[in-house]
């Protein structure tokens, strides 16, 4: 993990922006606590944050000579297969002996160009800048697992790892137009894929390329969901399934530094953490596993249809049965609202509150023991766990199925704001959107060309959220976190198992928990889906509420002007306000809607926000 920036510009001397490029830079310094590097000339500046520990090899800006040809590359990421990659590259004439992951990437670029990141099996954003095309090369892999944005300005181009560190640039400012606003406040958390919220900047979509020079932008698409008959028959796609996970796992757990594992209980961590013990037992080394709890649950905690069990007593019975070091993390109320401020600043936006402050105070708990971290993310997306594939009301809902409650969000909002954005006409917008990208497959039956509906929507625009929320809260945490789920070539292949196997069972994500068959006890392969734990906690509603009446009555918060201030007092004033169906995904109730609103209070002050 690390951090990447820079720009190119055709009418500034680069070779005088060290220090603008620095401090750029400096605001990723979370994503690379262990050292910095800038790489100056004419027309192109780089710059690039590291962490010790995470197996980038040489010092970055990395500079290579091919062919006559000077390149110069910013990366952040980890690739998988370096030692094929290095084979098939030692085979056309380019011997790397103990090549750094960074030098397989200048060599496959330079080797094949665009076409060549379709041969790398891993996590990358990544900028190249040759001297002889004055030419800026951008590419992201395939599910959008690195962040990489970027903005064009007359005569200048630039990137960044992330928005705060473009906003650096005086050339970037923080303005909203009313596009970037109904993200905010209507498709917020989530936003739509491409759009960087600031007005002119955008972030390079998944599986994407970018390249910029003086005669404009060309970009182009390199891995995409590809929709084909399934070849294969139920053995055979059990057997393949379990082979792809444990070559995912195998090849994202590090050889030698330590690592962890995100353990909750459920089905997804506990097989993620089960393969990558058996592959550490293997070499000798330990796995540590993590899990977390929060105050009070174990009194508050009430099941429903979206948390139909608490997960503690199931992540120490998963951990006994693995054997290794397991070490609980507890989080008070009062660490939560503390956090809110710090999660929206690392996620540069207001994000899922209290969901993504957890995780970014569990990741801080699990940095002071191991620098990478296995997770289970990506599942419930790939195997299609989620209500919205099963409750009827869901599948017969004509938009994204996570977005809840809108009226009742949109009661919030002040009335002159709701008549600007019309959210309902934009929300139905981006969802035509999406469903025009759907890869459809001929001869499927209704309820199958449904079901892959559902599946691309979850995978293009419900990822995303949790991808932001993965990376921006492990990176300000200076923890690296590995998704083996999301390994392409697994998502490539479920993607075109029929529903009717991936729903194997009549369960949801049938299919996986039979291929994992004899790596859990029964009772963890078959226990229902319940997501990243939350605070059930009466004393964090009560803070957030009073937090949010503070805010209210501060005559300067920009927040009053987006809201209707009598009807949210209102709402704080009752006793038991009426918000008990999430808004949001599956966790996020009336103390997250009210965190979300702080979360966008401080982001609104803290960066400066234009408002349109």
């Amino acid at each position: 993990m690390s951090g990447i920036v820079g720009w190119i510009s055709w009418e500034a001397d680069l070779t005088r922006e060290g220090a603008r490029l620095e401090a750029m830079g400096a605001t990723l310094k979370n994503r690379g606590p262990d050292g910095q590097g800038i790489w100056l000339s004419p027309h192109a500046a780089l710059g690039h944050r590291r962490l010790g520990g995470d197996g980038t090899g040489p010092t970055q800006p990395l500079v290579r000579h091919w062919s006559g040809e000077t390149l110069a590359l910013v990366w952040d990421g980890q690739l998988y297969n370096g030692a094929e990659l290095r084979s098939e590259l030692a085979a056309r004439g380019h011997p790397l002996p103990d090549p750094s992951d960074g030098e397989l990437i200048l060599a496959a670029y330079a080797q094949w160009g665009a076409q060549g990141l379709s041969r790398l099996n891993g996590v990358f954003a990544c900028a190249i800048w040759s001297t002889r095309r004055e030419r800026l090369f951008l590419a992201r892999d395939p599910l959008g697992v690195k962040p990489l944005f970027y903005a064009a300005r007359p005569g200048a181009f630039l990137f960044a790892s992330e928005l705060k560190a473009l906003l650096a640039h005086p050339a970037v400012e923080p303005a909203l137009d009313r596009e970037g606003l109904a993200e905010v406040l209507v498709l917020g958390p989530a936003r739509t894929p491409g759009h960087g919220i600031f007005r002119g900047v955008t972030e390079l979509r998944p599986g994407a390329w970018l390249e910029a020079g003086r005669d404009g932008l060309k970009s182009g698409t390199y891995w995409r969901l590809e929709s084909r008959p399934h070849p294969h028959d139920l053995a055979t796609t059990l057997d393949h399934v379990r082979a792809l996970l444990e070559d995912a796992v195998a090849r994202q757990v590090p050889r030698e530094a330590p690592i962890a594992s995100l353990l909750s209980g459920g089905l997804d961590s506990s097989a993620v953490s089960a393969l990558a013990a058996r592959h550490r037992q293997r070499r000798g080394g330990p796995l540590l596993t993590f899990s977390l709890e929060h105050a009070g649950n174990e009194t508050h905690f009430q099941p429903d249809e979206f948390q139909p069990a608490a997960d503690g007593p199931w992540a120490r019975r998963v951990a006994a049965f693995l054997g290794g070091e397991h070490r609980e993390v507890h989080l008070e109320p009062a660490d939560l609202v503390a956090a809110l401020p710090a999660a929206a600043e690392a996620r540069d936006l207001p994000g899922m509150a209290d969901v993504d402050a957890s995780l970014y105070l569990f990741a801080q708990r699990i940095r002071t023991a191991a620098p990478v971290a296995l997770s289970g993310e990506g599942a419930d997306e790939v195997f299609g766990g989620y209500p919205w594939f099963w409750r009827p009301q869901d599948l017969e809902a004509s938009t994204f199925p996570w977005v809840r409650r809108l009226p009742a969000r949109l009661a919030l909002l002040a009335p002159e704001v709701v008549a600007e954005l019309q959210p309902h006409a934009y929300l139905e917008r981006r969802y035509r959107e999406a469903l025009e990208e759907v890869p459809r497959l001929a001869g499927e039956t209704p309820d199958e060309a449904r079901a892959r509906e559902r599946l691309y929507l979850t995978l293009t625009r419900w990822l995303p959220v949790l991808l932001d929320r993965a990376d921006r809260m492990s990176a300000a945490a200076g923890l690296e976190l590995r998704l083996p789920f999301l390994d392409p070539r697994l998502v490539g292949y479920v993607w075109n198992v029929p529903w009717a196997l991936k729903a194997l069972d009549g369960v949801p994500k049938g299919l996986l928990r039979r291929a994992l068959a004899g790596l859990l006890p029964p009772e963890v392969l078959e226990r229902r889906k319940s997501p990243f734990p939350k605070t059930h906690h009466p004393a964090y509603l009560a803070a957030v509420r009073g937090w949010l009446l503070e805010i209210l009555a501060d005559r300067s918060s920009p927040l009053l002007g987006l809201v209707d201030r009598r009807h949210l007092v209102r709402l704080l004033q009752k006793e038991a306000p009426d918000l008990e169906v999430p808004f949001f995904g599956q966790l996020m109730r009336l103390p997250q809607l009210l965190a979300y609103l702080i979360q966008l209070d401080h982001w609104l002050r803290r960066y400066r926000v234009q408002l349109p």
